[in-house]
């Protein structure tokens, strides 16, 4: 999965550093050092995929010689000190291609770092680590001092603002979130949870006894002092702020215990004195919320946020459980069912009753089915009964095969959340009151962003429909959103199993799905289906014989082998080659570079896909049979019958097809199936793996990982189970254990009996309760509600720029499309405007000159993100309400103007230069509309033309008692003539 991390550090001579060092180290070169007279050779360091030195306009040319450019670096910092660069690391997604990548990496650069006048030294490297996968990273140098046709100049103090490395932390996060949804890549870094609230600490390398016994022989002694040195800043940061600490823990876990909290001190410090601080530290925070003892008697801690964001999502989900507008009529509905029986479906009546439950008029409904109970063929034939009553449908899922899945099942027109939320933050794809929003496998769905799509959903009136299975693979962020959801507001269950074509495989799936792994596994120990070997390896030959013999008497049949890792993917992938190339199956081999390192493929082999891809119509986890491939291309028949083509430059995100993660399966169905069990699997991936196929399964396990068929049993029914902050407090409880200072009474609340406790299933959909209940539904909901409408309604800034920036982006969008605005988006922009200058502190002025400054603005606040437009409005009307705040501007642009007017000097520029000028003259002529401006300027004009400043109009020589006017005409009229000086040096030529 994609991750964030975006780190800042200065290189410093201080600390031993040389510039030059560095740079040949990050762009594995052999540079020169002047100043040490000594070579630095890394030519030899490997994964380097793109070196480049992008400059700032009027920069020296010479300098894209990376040696040139940071030698002279060294040769201007005399300070024996001196603070020489200051590198920034961010990684990649390694769901893009190494193309897409590397053009991800420059535009930012070039946006955030070279355009505001530094210079940039980018490498991307493109490791493979020791599990196969791409670990893809960007170092970026960075030059301290601004640069001109000269060389450097002095250092530019601004670039150390904490506020500009705030602003580019969340900026990354920003650009690679846009790009991934463009790339409709299934991948989303979520810097929300671990940036803008405050996660600002540096991901170590880890260090093993090998590498640790290496440094001790010098040989990577700069990589373990690197460790350290990020632990002890890490820890640093935490002392200074807990609040950091506790964000990244509740980041892919609700709650946690001492012993977390204790490894993580432990990672982020350096020492023992160091780690004891910041243990106090996070104990002793006002963030930190006591929950009270688990089932082991482990006492449990969330944080203030976590405990917030479950709030958020309960009452959201409340007042969409309070809506009654999204009732189907019947006759559609048995229309839809007659449909369904004409085709040859015929639902069961677990299903015909989750059918009337997901069409019933309820805002919110969760529909509970076990693997292979038919849930798209239910939700199918819900979509046709919901079309013809009119209702816009739409499907969305964690993953692309997930949607992709869904939409196959359903014919529920489906996407991506991580796309969807891009096209929400672009006001793009809006619901409405007449929406339904289908959320399958809702089960992977971790709070934060369950929380934002319930949101989403209930401010605009939609209706949602959740479905999955709580006991399958849970998410991998924080949170069990599905499982609570469904204990608070009820939910449908379908149990009948209808994949699996035996009665006993069927009772041994319903096993799986309620807890009772080791039944199931008796039960097709039974059979014959559960292997034992005595070595991993050995486990591995016996799957293949008897894949390959079962691939041979059922050669129609789809098939797939699943296991825990993708090591072992790569194994059992490479002997199922071996075994079709002995029988002569497989073409000749083709070496292909892929994103997970070279892969021989040839005609006949199985492929699977492992990134989404819009033009090629494929997603992250489709399965296909190669029909020709050769050394620039390949033809692929997919699963679903369609033909691809394409060049491996285009797309390289590849692997063989025979065997798959048991994560990558969640939502197939095949025909036979192979497991190979390794210590890693848990409850949720058995149930998973061994739910999957209609006619065959076989688990195979090795001894030296499972002694035995009991201890077998014992690790695959560990229940790894996701929590939620609130399972551990009672209703009355809430507010104590949300409020209480870390200092409070440890008395711990009364506990539920178990996680499920609430969980309420069957509920009958097909009639409404009794009027009398309904009205004690109401009851319960009035307190919630009316808090609810009383957030909602607040006037807010927040709320007033998102709502200005939305309908911004919408003319924006028109003007980038040539096409005029229509006429209610100039009425929503100007109703947003009157609402926006109605509130203390807001100026719509002043935010759409900030949009004008920095349009990147616009899709950030139309998103929800409105802190960095916010501050800069506000400092907009700071500018606008004193002079010299302005005259400080007007300098800095009029002086940016004149450097680039002078390089383009020739008459091959002609154009381009009378472009500059006429900007330019129309910022003199400007002057004239604010006299207040030309007197602050009036002092200043020697950084505007230089020498031929006349000082006839300054104040206090000759011109002080004439008013601003007339100071401010012949301001305008110099600067205009300094324009014709300059044509007449030359420039014109």
């Amino acid at each position: 999965m994609a991750i964030y991390h975006f780190s800042a550090k200065v290189i410093s001579r201080a600390a031993g550093s040389s510039a030059v060092a560095a740079a040949a180290y990050r762009s594995a070169d052999r540079i020169y050092d002047q100043r040490l007279d000594r070579h630095h050779d890394f030519s030899n360091k490997t994964g380097v995929v793109h070196s480049e030195v992008l400059l700032p306009e009027g920069a020296p040319e010479e300098w894209r010689d990376r040696a040139k450019l940071w030698n002279d670096v060294e040769a201007v910092e005399v300070r024996k000190d001196a603070q020489l660069a200051r590198e920034i690391e961010f990684a990649i997604p390694r769901e893009m291609t190494q193309a897409d990548g590397i053009e991800l990496a420059r535009d930012f650069v070039q946006k955030e770092f070279v355009d505001r006048g530094m210079v940039a030294d980018l490498n991307v490297h493109w490791d493979i680590g020791p599990d196969g996968l791409a670990k893809p990273h960007a170092h970026v140098m960075l030059g301290m001092r601004e640069v001109g046709e000269d060389g450097f100049g002095a250092k530019v103090r601004d670039w150390n603002r904490t506020e500009l490395l705030t602003h580019w932390r969340e900026a990354w996060a920003e650009h690679v979130n846009g790009r991934l949804a463009q790339l409709d890549i299934d991948a989303r870094i979520d810097h929300r949870t671990l940036e803008a609230q405050g996660i600002d600490l540096e991901p170590q390398n880890k260090i093993g006894p090998a590498a640790a016994r290496m440094a001790q022989e010098g040989l990577v002694r700069e990589r373990l002092e690197e460790h350290f040195a990020i632990a002890r800043s890490n820890g640093e940061k935490i002392l200074e702020s807990p609040g950091i600490a506790l964000d990244a823990i509740t980041h892919s876990q609700a709650t946690f215990t001492a012993r977390d909290l204790a490894t993580f001190a432990h990672r982020h410090s350096e020492g023992k004195d160091q780690f004891d601080a910041v243990l106090a530290a996070v104990r002793s925070s006002p963030d930190l919320v006591r929950l009270g003892a688990d089932g082991r008697g482990e006492e449990r801690f969330t944080s203030r946020a976590m405990l917030e964001t479950e709030q958020r999502l309960e009452m959201a989900t409340a007042r969409l459980d309070a809506q009654r507008h999204h009732a189907v009529p019947a006759r559609h509905l048995a229309a839809a069912l007659d449909r369904a029986e004409a085709r040859g479906l015929v639902l069961s009546v677990e299903q015909r009753g989750a059918l009337e439950h997901v069409t019933a008029s309820r805002g919110i409904s969760s529909v509970i089915g076990y693997a292979g109970t038919g849930k798209s063929a239910m939700l199918g034939v819900a979509r046709e009964a919901w079309e013809k009553a009119g209702y816009d449908v739409r499907g969305i899922a964690l993953s692309g095969i997930a949607a992709e899945n869904l939409e196959n099942g359903s014919g529920i027109a489906s996407r991506t959340i991580a796309s969807l939320e891009h096209q929400w933050a672009q006001g793009r794809e809006t619901l409405g009151p007449n929406s339904i929003l289908v959320i399958d496998e809702a089960g992977m769905i971790g709070t934060r962003q369950m929380e934002r799509v319930i949101g989403e959903a209930q401010r605009h009136g939609a209706k949602v429909v959740l479905v999955g299975d709580p006991q399958q693979l849970q998410a991998i962020e924080a949170g069990a959103a599905f499982r609570s959801m469904a204990e608070r507001h009820g939910a449908v269950e379908i149990t009948e199993v209808r994949r699996q074509a035996e009665e006993w495989q069927r009772d041994a799936t319903r096993q799986l799905a309620t807890g009772r792994t080791g039944e199931a596994l008796e039960a097709y120990h039974a059979a014959g289906l559960v292997v034992e070997s005595p070595t991993r390896e050995t486990a591995r030959d016996a799957l293949i014989e008897r894949w390959d013999a079962d691939r041979q008497a059922h050669p129609e049949a789809s098939r797939l082998i699943l296991t825990h890792t993708n090591a072992e993917c790569d194994e059992l992938n490479a002997q199922a080659r071996d075994r079709l190339r002995d029988h002569g199956t497989l073409g000749a081999d083709v070496a292909v570079e892929t994103t997970r390192g070279q892969r021989l493929f040839a005609d006949q082999d199985r492929i699977m896909f492992l990134r989404n891809e819009r033009e090629l119509g494929v997603k992250n986890g489709m399965l296909g049979t190669i029909e020709r491939v050769d050394r620039t291309g390949m033809a692929v028949r997919l699963d679903d019958g369609r033909a691809v083509v394409f060049d491996h430059k285009d797309y390289a995100d590849l692997n063989h097809g025979y065997a798959a993660t048991v994560h990558k399966s969640q939502g197939a169905t095949l025909d036979r199936v192979h497991v190979l069990a390794t210590p890693g699997l848990d409850r949720h991936g058995a149930y998973v793996a061994l739910s999957r196929h209609r006619d065959h399964v076989a688990l195979h396990y090795a001894k030296t990982d499972f002694a035995d068929r009991e201890r077998l049993a014992e690790r695959l029914s560990r229940d790894r189970s996701k929590d939620m902050a609130r399972d551990y407090a009672g209703k009355d409880q809430d507010r104590k254990a949300e409020l209480a200072p870390p200092s409070a009474s440890t008395e711990q609340p009364e506990r539920k009996q178990g996680r499920f406790a609430g969980l309420r299933l069957n509920v009958p959909s097909f009639a409404r309760p009794p009027v009398q209940d309904q009205q004690a539904h109401r009851d319960l909901l009035k307190p919630t509600l009316a808090a609810a409408q009383q957030i909602q309604t607040r006037p807010s800034l927040d709320q007033a720029v998102e709502r200005y920036a939305r309908a911004t982006a919408e003319i924006d969008r028109m003007t980038r499309q040539q096409l005029p605005a229509l006429k209610y988006q100039k009425t929503a922009q100007a109703r947003a405007a009157q609402a926006l200058n109605a509130l203390a502190g807001g100026s719509a002025r002043d935010l759409d000159t900030a949009f004008r400054r920095n349009p990147g603005l616009i899709g950030e606040a139309a998103g929800g993100r409105t802190g960095n437009a916010i501050r800069t409005m506000q400092l907009e009307a700071e500018i606008r309400a004193n002079p010299e705040l302005r005259a400080d501007r007007f300098v800095q642009s009029w002086q940016q103007l004149q450097a680039q007017r002078s390089s383009l000097a020739g008459s091959s520029n002609r154009e381009a230069r009378q472009q500059v000028e006429g900007q330019m003259r129309a910022m003199a002529k400007g002057l004239e509309k604010d006299p207040a401006l030309g007197n602050a300027l009036s002092k200043r004009g020697n950084q505007l033309v230089g020498k031929q400043w006349s000082q006839e109009w300054s104040p206090g020589v000759g011109g002080h008692d004439l008013t601003d006017a007339a100071r401010t005409r012949s301001l305008a009229q110099q600067l205009t003539q300094s324009l014709e000086r300059g044509r007449d040096r030359g420039l014109g030529l």
